[in-house]
């Protein structure tokens, strides 16, 4: 007699809600919450539990017993093996309503606010948007062939696929000839990934490779090169270590043709994952702040460029901040190129220290951007109202630490939440991004 593992148990939920990663959460009859893969909220379903745990347990839906209305056919025949996606079973216009009311009631919970105005979702393309990635890599002899794409869902392996619906075509169709290319190499065992960047016009492929390369592998690649478009990179050890295979290899590069800007980048840097979401958050920020002639404007977290040069060709003068220095360089080479250079000041400096002690902290401002990492902007907030400044745009790739700062920008230093909305930057996956304006 085999007996079953306590984890293999099948139980029927109603769900209720999606998680931040885009699970079913629900309860069974013992009210105990349950996060299940593929259901959504308003359906009934037979879940099998994977994992159990003292609060919570987890599992998958094997049977839907009540669909939900938004349930659609997933585009990609790939989706629910592979990591990359968490949503395509959900239609497109109910992950935008999902998340815009997850927004708010995050603003609600955490910060103990509520925006005066909540703005459309800004949205665009839902497929064949994202020019960034990370494609994990992996020589699997029993299948005679090298794995390229996302990792597998809730496993560290690689998807066995042959196209992605959400990369940019170049990449997203072309992933059977990136297997057959890693294969011709005598690295294939020893290289785990291929980063991807794309620009307007160029694609770069860094390929990080754990053993030195072969003349014939070198041959190989630059073959491939040739025939394909890409442009390819090689990363032997850390990120500094990334270089061209080609000295031809041109620029990256994305325009803001709106503004009337073109920011350069490596294949490495950060850029927001799709475009056309990026040109219209810019538009957004840039009509909420409101910069003309003689304002001065302080831009945390400035990467690139990405709004300081925007802000700086309606007129006024930008502080930018980064704590990177490779970008403030790059970020201040794309302001003399497209010559703003004398009214941009790039500055390194870590957010999260203080930065009382250096000149540009102690200038005034009246407007400011925010735009940092996940983990929020909560050490600098403080110091903003001190510097003068009397109107925030906050770009936030986490809405949990914009709710959280939010409650600290209105409770502690005196700002009203004028308006937000969410910013629809990786349709069919559960991440969400978010903007803000804050004034008083």
């Amino acid at each position: 007699m085999v007996r079953k593992k306590k984890t293999d148990i099948r139980l029927t939920l109603d769900i209720r809600d999606l998680s931040h990663d885009g699970r079913g959460v629900g309860s069974a009859d013992s009210g105990k919450t349950f996060f299940a893969h593929g259901a959504l909220p308003g359906e009934q379903v037979v879940a099998r539990r994977e994992k159990k745990r003292r609060d919570l347990d987890e599992g998958v839906a094997e049977e839907i017993l009540r669909p939900s209305p938004d349930r659609v056919e997933p585009r990609c025949r790939f989706f629910g093996q592979c990591g990359g996606c968490a949503l395509q079973h959900l239609s497109i216009e109910a992950q935008r309503r999902i998340k815009a009311d997850s927004l708010l009631e995050q603003l609600e919970r955490l910060g103990q606010v509520q925006p005066e105005e909540r703005i459309p979702t800004l949205s665009g393309p839902a497929w064949g948007y994202r020019r960034r990635a990370r494609l994990g890599v992996k020589d699997v002899p029993k299948k005679g062939r090298v794995l390229v794409g996302f990792r597998e869902r809730r496993t560290p392996y690689v998807t066995d696929m042959t196209r992605c619906e959400v990369l940019v075509p170049q990449v997203g169709e072309r992933l059977e000839a990136l297997s057959r290319l890693v294969g011709q190499l005598s690295v294939r065992a020893r290289l785990p990934q291929i980063e991807v960047a794309a620009g307007d016009e160029d694609t770069a492929l860094v390929l990080r490779h754990l053993d030195p390369l072969s003349d014939e592998d070198l041959l190989h690649l630059s073959r491939f090169e040739q025939e394909s478009g890409f442009w390819i990179y090689l990363q032997p050890k850390g990120p500094d270590t990334v270089h061209a295979l080609s000295d031809q290899a041109p620029p990256l590069s994305y325009r803001l043709p709106a503004h009337d800007v073109e920011i350069r980048f490596l294949p490495t840097d950060f850029i927001q994952i799709n475009r056309d979401i990026n040109r219209s958050m810019i538009d957004q920020a840039l009509a909420w702040l409101d910069a003309g002639e003689g304002d001065s404007v302080l831009d945390l977290f400035s990467g690139l460029g990405n709004f300081a040069l925007p802000i700086a060709r309606q007129g006024a003068r930008v502080t930018a901040v980064e704590g990177e220095a490779g970008l403030v360089g790059r970020g201040r080479d794309n302001a003399i190129r497209n010559g703003l250079g004398e009214v941009v000041d790039f500055h390194v400096a870590n957010l999260f220290e203080d930065v009382s002690d250096q000149a540009w902290a102690r200038r005034d401002y009246r407007l400011a951007v925010l735009d940092p990492p996940r983990s929020g902007a909560r050490e600098v907030i403080p110091r903003l109202g001190r510097m003068g400044v009397e109107r925030i745009v906050y770009v936030s790739c986490h809405p949990a630490t914009l709710a959280r700062d939010a409650g600290q920008l209105v409770h502690e230093e005196g700002f009203t939440l004028r308006a937000a909305g969410i910013m629809d930057m990786f349709p069919h996956t559960g991440h969400a991004e978010a903007m803000a304006v804050f004034e008083r």
